[in-house]
C-alpha cells in the first residue's frame, strides 16, 4: 500500500507543478519584471539587477522561517493564478462553442454565413471553368496542375471558414455542428440524445483518444486565458504584449487542430459503435447485418429523447 500511495502522491505532485504551479509562477516572475521595470524603462536590465541585490540583502531573508514562509507565498500565489487561468478558460470554452442566441452572435453569425457564400461561389466558379484535358486511366478526366491547385486553395479558403454553412457566430461551434448534422444526415440519429449513451458502451483505447483531444481542447483554452492575462500586464510593461500575441496563435492553433480531432472521433464512434448501441437497446437483432438504418436512428432518437 506504501509504494502505491507514494507512486499516487508523486503524481499527483506532479501533475500540481505543470498545471498549476508553474504556470502561474512564470506569470508572477514577468509581472515582477513589469512592474519593477515599467514603461521607460522597459529593458533596463541594470535596473533590475540592482532591484534583484536590493532584495537578496534584506534581513529578513536570512532567516529560515521568513524564506520558507516567503516560498509558500509564492507557490500559493502562482497557484491562485493558475485556478484563475483555468476558470477564465472554462468561459473561453463555452465562448468558442456558444450558440447565435444574443444580437451579437447572430450579427457574427450572419457575417460569417456572407464571408462563406462569397467563398464557396469563387469555389463554384473554379470548378466550372475547369476545363479538362484529356481523359486518364479507366476513363478518369484530367485538368490542368494549376486549375487543381486553385480548386484546393479555394476549397481550404472556405473550410477555413466552415465546413458548411455557418449556423454558429465561430468556427468551433460550427465544426461541432457540422458533426451532429453529418451524423443525422447519415443515420437519422439525433447525437445530442445519443453521445451520453454511447459514451457508456465505447471501449477504453476509444474513450482514452476522445478525452485526449478533449483535455488538449481545454489545454487550449487556458493558454488563451494566459493570453488575456499577460495583455492585461502589457499595460505596465509592453513586451507583455509579445507574449500575449504568442500565447493566442498557439492557442487558436491547437484549439482548432484539437476540436477537430475531437470532432472527427465522436463521429467515427459513432460510425463503428452506434449498431452495438441499437442492439443493446433492442432497435435491431443481434444478427442483423448492413449499416445503421436511418429508421434504427429515427427510433435511437425518440427513445433517447424519451418523448420530449
Amino acid at each position: 500500500m506504501n509504494p502505491l500511495l507514494a507512486t499516487l502522491g508523486g503524481k499527483l505532485t506532479e501533475r500540481w507543478l505543470n498545471l498549476l504551479v508553474l504556470p502561474g509562477a512564470l506569470f508572477l516572475a514577468v509581472t515582477a519584471v513589469g512592474a519593477t521595470l515599467g514603461q521607460r524603462h522597459w529593458h533596463d536590465a541594470d535596473r533590475l539587477r540592482a532591484t534583484l541585490d536590493d532584495l537578496a540583502v534584506l534581513p529578513a531573508l536570512d532567516r529560515t522561517g521568513t524564506a520558507a514562509l516567503l516560498v509558500a507565498l509564492v507557490l500559493l500565489t502562482a497557484s491562485a493564478a493558475s485556478l484563475a487561468a483555468q476558470f477564465l478558460g472554462g468561459a473561453i470554452e463555452r465562448y468558442w462553442l456558444r450558440s447565435s442566441r444574443d444580437p451579437l452572435s447572430r450579427a457574427v453569425t450572419a457575417r460569417r454565413w456572407r464571408r462563406w457564400k462569397q467563398r464557396d461561389a469563387e469555389l463554384e466558379d473554379a470548378v466550372a471553368h475547369a476545363g479538362p484535358t484529356g481523359a486518364g486511366a479507366h476513363g478518369a478526366v484530367t485538368i490542368p496542375k494549376n486549375t487543381w491547385e486553385r480548386i484546393q486553395a479555394r476549397t481550404e479558403a472556405r473550410d477555413r471558414i466552415a465546413l458548411r454553412a455557418p449556423t454558429r457566430p465561430t468556427w468551433y461551434g460550427d465544426r461541432m455542428q457540422a458533426t451532429a448534422d453529418r451524423v443525422e444526415a447519415a443515420y437519422g440519429v439525433d447525437l445530442a440524445a445519443l453521445w451520453p449513451r454511447l459514451w457508456l458502451i465505447l471501449p477504453e483505447p476509444a474513450v482514452r483518444q476522445i478525452q485526449s483531444a478533449r483535455d488538449s481542447f481545454s489545454a487550449a483554452a487556458r493558454l488563451a486565458a494566459w493570453a488575456v492575462g499577460y495583455a492585461l500586464l502589457a499595460v505596465w510593461w509592453w513586451p507583455a504584449a509579445l507574449v500575449a500575441v504568442g500565447c493566442g496563435t498557439v492557442a487558436r492553433s491547437r484549439a482548432r487542430t484539437a476540436l477537430d480531432a475531437l470532432a472527427g472521433l465522436i463521429e467515427a464512434a459513432v460510425d463503428v459503435h452506434g449498431r452495438e448501441l441499437a442492439t443493446r437497446v433492442g432497435l435491431i437483432a443481434l444478427d442483423a447485418t448492413g449499416l445503421l438504418a436511418h429508421d434504427t436512428g429515427d427510433g435511437m432518437s425518440e427513445v433517447f429523447r424519451k418523448a420530449e
